[in-house]
């Protein structure tokens, strides 16, 4: 081969067609690794900085795994921490209906003595009273200008109201007839069956028909008699009325002013006949043929009716079908207040019910047993009373006044009547000169009236204003037995010692229950008071089980009252059996949460590794190990927590044993909370370091291949040039060759 010799074209050419041959090797190696630099020898520098990038890359990507790891132990110990908090919170639960079962003892520890005469109101045993008289505002008269002031004489009612209507005919008698013809003086009002009118909240009834001839039941028919024709029944329980139109003996316009004064108490039906109450006026017929209506005296007259009948009756000009009003007010006079007080109206005193009622005052024949009557008042003879307006006084109010507080008895016979007494040492209640009541609060109780109505305001005890609720004085009382006294009591249980001075309750000193309990409700414990005088110092719910004045729980009884009263030595609680079941139930419960506790601590490990139970878990986080995170666990099952199992006879046995439990239990999930914020953090940390690690990998990866990547369109390109280039040199070696044949084939 040494022989072979080529000629510069050729070797030109051969040379040219090598270099495109290795240039097209070069790009057709680009294009299939997709990098410009493959090699150390392409370009040193981006080589070896790209190889750097991507190792780093690699190591990175390798704590990942870790990482991600970590994150699942985290959630592995919040898992179980949420499902600790729950158990905490069924924990709690059964401690509170600990809380809300029966308390464990039917008898709490308690000591007691006897202080004679003491109630409620007043511990400080027996006290003296005298009666006080309280005044009320001045009362005046009805007479002319209200200034004369009244007297104990002077009337409840008024004088009666009149109400004269317009003439009927000039001929109209009680007589005429209510639905007449032609006749001269019948009224002709054109009353139907069925109709009616209403008076003073009472009900008359036109009915048609005669009368029956047998009485309805609880109706009593009123005898002719005057301008009654008797058509006329009264009902004996409601007060309503009934007039029958009648066919044969026709209803008269007397039947139906009868009918109005029985409903508005000036006439009353006794047994069939009519009688007038006392100081009444009835309704009548003027001389002029003019319907004349009476009130009472002790309330106005209001009568309510179709408008076409009380027209015929000269009671109204008004005209139609529907109802109007005509009304017969009460005057004032002399004799007479000057307010009226309604009927209904009631006084309230000490708890017994004053009633004041418009009527006639009930004989005493006339009342049931348990009732009987003094002046122009009804009473029970316990207290309670009724005061009839038609004739009582001012007088009569006070007399009620008197049996309410006990200032005056009396005492029933049976028969509706009785014996009046003032009580020992009492004074009855009076008027003054100045017209104001002065009323003895007697020695039973401090004076308090309310009212109804317009009770209060009448008689002057609404107060300056007029608009005051209740009229109060309170009784003259003298010192207790243990008045200035001093009861103290050790501290029980950790409560705040209790030193009580008994007084009239100002100035730091006892004087209710109330205000004992008050002072004892701090030291835990509790008094009550029997009606033989018994005060009893009782141990509180929450502290049932201990004993007072024992070594343990304190409360020890001293002080001055010592000298005085005798307490008994403080018995022991006695346990209810079916209580403490109930609870020694709850104590199982609640230890069976608590190993629930400990076995969830147990379980709530990832992969080895168990953050609440002591377990540490450390994280690396860059490829030199100086980033990293170190958490350390923790121990939380029910000791971590500082929960102990509970013993049946001694937690739960009372509120304070229960309340201890809940405060270990509040203390655990407040514990429970700090640490799942502490597992919260650390897992926001590790989440954002891996998030960030798979940044910085991309970052680090994107990098790398700036450095080596090709551009495929470049080199496509190239490889397109250069074996356009080696085709054309290949060619061109060909020529060169067939040229140096034919100067050769010349020589031969």
């Amino acid at each position: 081969m040494s022989g072979i010799v080529l000629s510069a074209s050729v070797r030109q050419n051969l040379l040219s067609l090598q270099s495109t041959a290795d240039l097209l090797a070069t790009t057709q190696n680009r294009l299939s690794t997709g990098k410009s630099v493959n090699s150390a020898l392409d370009n040193p520098t981006n080589f070896f900085t790209a190889q750097s990038l991507d190792n780093r890359a690699s190591d990175i990507n390798n704590l990942l795994d870790g990482i991600a790891n970590g994150v699942q132990v985290l959630q592995a110990a919040n898992t179980g921490i949420t499902s600790l908090q729950k158990l905490i919170d069924s924990a709690k639960s059964i401690a509170n209906q600990a809380l809300q079962t029966t308390v464990g003892y039917s008898t709490k520890s308690n000591v007691s003595t006897t202080i004679a005469g003491a109630t409620a109101s007043d511990l400080r045993g027996t006290t003296s009273y005298t009666s006080a008289d309280a005044l009320s505002n001045v009362l005046y008269s009805g007479a002319a200008g209200g200034v004369t002031a009244a007297a104990s004489g002077t009337k409840l009612g008024g004088v009666q109201g009149t109400n004269t209507g317009t003439v009927i005919n000039a001929a109209t008698t009680g007589a005429s007839l209510l639905n007449g013809t032609a006749t001269a003086g019948d009224a002709n009002a054109g009353v139907a069956a069925g109709d009616t009118f209403t008076v003073n909240g009472k009900t008359i009834t036109f009915a048609a028909g005669d009368v029956p001839t047998t009485a309805p039941t609880g109706q009593t028919r009123v005898a002719a008699t005057g301008i009654t024709t008797g058509n006329v029944y009264t009902d004996n329980t409601s007060g309503n009325v009934t007039i029958y139109l009648g066919s044969g003996t026709k209803a008269a316009v007397g039947d139906v002013l009868t009918a109005i004064d029985l409903a508005s108490g000036v006439q009353s039906n006794v047994a069939g006949t009519l009688t007038v109450n006392s100081g009444q006026t009835i309704s009548s017929v003027s001389g002029g043929g003019a319907l004349v209506l009476k009130s009472t005296i002790g309330s106005d007259l209001s009568v309510t009716g179709k408008a076409d009948i009380l027209n015929k009756l000269g009671l109204t000009s008004a005209t139609g079908a529907g109802s109007v009003t005509a009304t017969a007010a009460r005057t004032t006079s002399s004799a007479t207040l000057s307010s009226f007080i309604s009927s209904g109206s009631t006084l309230n005193v000490d708890g017994h019910v004053i009633t004041f009622k418009d009527g006639p005052t009930p004989t005493a024949a006339s009342l049931a047993s348990t009732q009987g009557v003094s002046g122009n008042v009804v009473t029970d003879g316990n207290g309670n009373s009724t005061v009839y307006l038609q004739s009582s006084t001012i007088a009569d109010v006070l007399k009620a006044i008197d049996f309410a507080t006990g200032v005056q008895t009396f005492t029933l016979n049976g028969s509706g009547g009785g014996t009046l007494a003032t009580a020992s040492g009492q004074t009855a209640s009076s008027i003054n000169t100045s017209g104001q009541l002065k009323i003895s609060t007697g020695v039973n109780a401090d004076l308090s009236i309310t009212g109804t109505g317009n009770a209060l305001s009448v008689f002057g005890l609404a107060g300056n204003t007029g608009t005051a609720s209740a009229f109060t004085a309170a009784r003259t009382s003298g010192i207790g037995g243990i008045a200035g006294k001093t009861l103290t009591f050790s501290s029980f249980n950790g409560g705040t010692a209790v030193n009580v001075t008994f007084g009239d309750g100002t100035n730091g000193t006892v004087k209710t229950l109330d205000q004992l309990n008050t002072a004892l409700q701090a030291n835990n414990l509790a008094a009550t008071i029997d009606a033989n005088g018994q005060l009893t110092i009782t141990a509180s719910n929450d502290y049932a089980s201990s004993t007072i004045g024992s070594a343990t729980a304190g409360g020890a009884i001293g002080g001055t009252i010592t000298g005085t009263l005798t307490f008994t030595t403080a018995s022991p609680p006695v346990q209810d059996v079916v209580a403490q079941s109930a609870r020694a139930n709850l104590v199982s419960q609640y230890n069976n949460i608590l190993n629930q506790i400990d076995t969830t601590s147990v379980d709530s490990s990832f992969n080895g590794v168990n953050l609440l139970n002591g377990d540490q878990l450390k994280l690396v986080f860059d490829e030199t190990g100086k980033s990293s995170l170190n958490i350390t666990g923790v121990t939380y099952n029910s000791k971590g927590l500082g929960l102990a199992a509970l013993t049946v006879g001694v937690d739960f046995i009372d509120n304070a044993a229960t309340n201890r439990v809940l405060t270990n239990l509040n203390a655990a999930s407040s514990t429970l909370r700090s640490e799942a914020s502490a597992l919260g953090s650390n897992l926001s940390v590790v989440q954002i370091r891996q998030d960030f690690n798979k940044n910085l990998i991309n970052v680090l990866q994107t990098g790398s291949s700036n450095l080596t990547l090709a551009d495929t369109n470049v080199e496509a390109a190239n490889s397109q040039a250069l074996s356009t280039r080696q085709s054309i040199a290949v060619s061109a070696l060909s020529l060169a060759n067939t040229s140096q044949q034919s100067v050769l084939q010349l020589l031969r």
